[in-house]
């Protein structure tokens, strides 16, 4: 069976299409099913301006479904399934909205960080999301929690839900390896696990006494040698300091 959209039963007269070349302006005709087409005139593969590639964020048999997929698209997949790991944390957590609204307060971090860094975003969001994500299998099991137990726990969590996804295992082997290591890391760690160390850090911080009392300059030495990063430094001391 085929998905309706891309079955040509249910194409109507707007299923072929004009249009032109963002290019050099060259007249161009597309099927509603081409991903892309390329220009007659100056041979540049230009992508179908009408099709929403939502379902192929996230769904594993997109390429079989819609062709080759545009490379601008393919560039951006794996950025496009934060949102689906996003929602399925949340179902994944229930009713436990404190670790719901801890995990996007760390993605939110993490994003902001991240972009400054140039750190790889779809990695460091899916990573923040799935983070504490073993807490209830902890939780059911023991009754409370440990570190030690959270990155055993987690990273099992985590590769089903990123699996169920259809994410690339490259993709899924670099956020398990964050979350299932929420030690400091080490200095010559890649900017990935430093993004969501001072991202983490940030928002435990965020959520405490702050500066409990500390002056400013004794304070802003300390966030010195807590962050790892340029931008976690000085976004810590936006929300820590200069926002108070």
């Amino acid at each position: 069976m085929k998905c309706p959209g891309q079955d040509t039963q249910y194409w109507n007269k707007d299923a072929i299409f004009e249009t032109k070349c963002p290019e050099c302006g060259h007249p161009m005709e597309f099927f509603k099913d081409d991903a892309t087409r390329r220009c007659a005139n100056c041979k540049k593969k230009i992508v179908n301006p009408k099709m929403d590639f939502g379902c192929a964020s996230y769904c594993k048999f997109a390429e079989q479904c819609l062709g080759a997929l545009p490379e601008e698209f393919i560039a951006k997949r794996d950025d496009l399934l934060k949102d689906r790991v996003a929602v399925e944390m949340k179902r994944y957590l229930g009713t436990d909205f404190k670790r719901i609204g801890h995990a996007a307060k760390v993605a939110n971090f993490a994003e902001k960080i991240g972009k400054k860094e140039k750190a790889n975003l779809a990695v460091v969001l899916c990573a923040a999301y799935l983070y504490d994500i073993g807490v209830k299998n902890i939780l059911e099991k023991q009754g409370s929690i440990d570190s030690e137990h959270m990155e055993k726990e987690s990273p099992k969590v985590a590769r089903e839900l990123m699996e169920k996804l259809g994410a690339k295992e490259e993709l899924i082997t670099e956020v398990i390896d964050i979350v299932g290591h929420h030690n400091r890391p080490a200095e010559d760690d890649n900017i990935n696990r430093k993004v969501l160390h001072d991202a983490d850090m940030l928002t435990h911080m965020a959520s405490c006494e702050k500066k409990n009392g500390v002056e400013d300059e004794e304070f802003r030495a300390k966030l010195d040698r807590i962050f790892l990063t340029k931008a976690g430094n000085e976004l810590a001391k936006q929300v820590l300091i200069e926002a108070n």
